[in-house]
């Protein structure tokens, strides 16, 4: 790294004309974030005719800040209305919505602000030392080790399944023959599409994850008549005691795997933050208390999110290869100003690319000082009466979903997936595994096929390359975990062999 463009980078930055782009730009996202179902990717591309009049570095500077803000924002509904902003803070609503009924909501949002700014500095700090050797081990990524980590993080299963196997498994069916709807990766041609050209390019899974989460609660309230609100108590911002003990070993576990999958070319942020949330499972001090408002499961997917938002930038720097769809809209930006992307950047135009970085550190620094005070601010929403805000919640559901692709078929996806959510809920069928097979179902099928054409059918191939062998061996570890406990617990109690597998299936 050379540390005399790092600080001209940041001379450039602070001034007043940049910081101001920067404050406005996590403003913006943070409001993005908000809204559910708009999410970085439309909220970012929507921006870019406010950056029209600027410098190439102060376009490029708003929108990055835009970008990272939104990772936050989406937070804050998931947290205080179980609604995510966007897709990659769904998985937070599973315990950050039970905080908030505790009356945890602050400690909630501010454990996910810190998460955030740590999770997102680190990934800088990667792509300011180490942005040419970790890029340069993206291009060793092919078909079959992308397909062992899919295998890895399908393995996670295991770590979502709640109380009963046999109901997440339902969940995960689901999620698969959802992923499967569009255009055949490899033949090109469309399937369980039933002649909806609108389904092409597969189920919108925003309007999905829009539905069964806020939605389906809505609908859930409905039917259990809850006419009051959510408690409005926030208690206090910051983590302490406990809270801080159990927290600080899931925001190092989620940043360093938002940061790692961050790298890869494809990898959402949503697929880190269930990966990060599935590795709580196996890995949290109380993993047991997942899913009923542990700050670990807020912790983490929140430090994924943020850190592999920042390190999906390191491919687009140093190879120019867009990491994640708002990371494209980054790219046509870049572009638009005139730049390129990729390995000639830091030679051509190194004063923009350090200012980009220098920023990043700014940036994050600025969405934590904003968002931490602006807490109590955002959880005013839970003083509002409960069937007012239903309907709010309800008029930003439908405008989010039709905004997505300006199609009324995305609307209703996302009532038929309120309607499926409503049902999850009422035969306790866990909505996580759903939502981790329908984003990683078709990464793992394009992987698999592509890899079995480069072998002719061979599955040695997976065996063969060091890095799929060592994903796959990971995942093959983690699905024996419960045979092995399962096996323990056999020797350790009296009855007979079907007796405890009655038992551990009801467990």
């Amino acid at each position: 790294m050379d540390f005399a463009q790092l600080l001209g980078g940041f001379t450039a930055v602070l001034t007043p004309e940049n910081l101001l782009l920067v404050l406005a730009g996590c403003l913006l996202g943070t409001l993005i974030g908000v809204l559910p179902g708009v999410g970085p990717v439309a909220g970012t591309a929507i921006l870019i005719p406010l950056t029209m009049g600027l410098d190439p570095a102060g376009a490029i500077i708003m929108l990055a800040a835009i970008f990272y803000g939104s990772q936050y924002g989406g937070t804050i509904t998931s947290v205080l209305i179980n609604t995510p902003g966007e897709a990659a803070s769904a998985i937070t609503c599973i315990d950050g919505y039970q905080m908030t009924k505790q009356g945890r909501s602050g400690v909630a949002l501010g454990t996910a602000a810190i998460g955030s700014f740590i999770g997102g500095t680190i990934a800088t700090i990667g792509l300011a030392l180490a942005a040419g050797p970790l890029s340069s081990l993206g291009l060793k990524i092919g078909p079959p080790e992308f397909f062992g980590l899919m295998v890895l993080g399908m393995s996670l299963l295991v770590g979502l399944a709640g109380k009963s196997m046999t109901r997440a498994l339902i969940s995960a069916g689901l999620g698969l023959l959802l992923a499967m709807v569009g255009i055949d990766p490899v033949e090109g041609q469309p399937r369980f599409t039933f002649g909806v050209v609108h389904f092409f390019d597969g189920i919108e899974f925003v309007a999905v994850l829009v539905g069964l989460f806020g939605l389906g609660e809505i609908l859930a309230g409905l039917l259990e008549r809850r006419t009051g609100t959510p408690t409005a108590k926030v208690g206090r911002l910051l983590p302490r005691g406990q809270d801080f003990r159990d927290s600080r070993g899931a925001i190092g576990r989620g940043s360093v795997i938002g940061f790692v999958l961050g790298l890869i070319p494809g990898m959402t942020g949503s697929a880190s933050s269930l990966l990060a949330y599935g590795a709580e499972r196996k890995f949290a001090r109380n993993r047991d208390r997942l899913g009923s408002g542990a700050i670990e499961g807020v912790a983490s997917p929140e430090s994924a999110n943020n850190a592999h938002a920042n390190s999906a930038l390191i491919p687009l720097f140093t190879l120019g290869i867009p990491g994640s769809p708002t990371v494209a809209v980054l790219m046509g930006a870049f572009l638009m100003n005139g730049l390129t992307p990729g390995p000639t950047l830091f030679q051509t135009d190194p004063h923009v690319a350090w200012a980009v970085i220098a920023s990043l550190f700014i940036g994050n620094l600025v969405c934590l000082v904003l968002n931490l005070p602006l807490i109590r601010i955002w959880t005013m929403f839970l003083k509002v009466p409960r069937p007012l805000l239903m309907v709010i919640i309800l008029v930003f559901l439908v405008v989010g979903s039709y905004s997505i692709n300006n199609s009324t078929v995305d609307v209703l996806v996302m009532f038929i997936f309120g309607i499926v959510g409503l049902f999850f809920r009422r035969l306790d069928i866990p909505l996580a595994p759903l939502v981790l097979t329908l984003i990683l179902g078709p990464f793992m099928e394009r992987s698999l096929r592509e890899s079995l054409d480069m072998s002719v059918g061979d599955f040695s191939i997976f065996f063969t390359r060091p890095i799929s062998l060592a994903l796959i061996v990971i995942a093959v570890v983690i699905l024996l975990t419960p045979l092995v406990r399962f096996l323990r617990r056999a020797k350790s109690k009296p009855g007979s062999f079907a007796e405890q597998v009655r038992e551990d299936a009801e467990v």
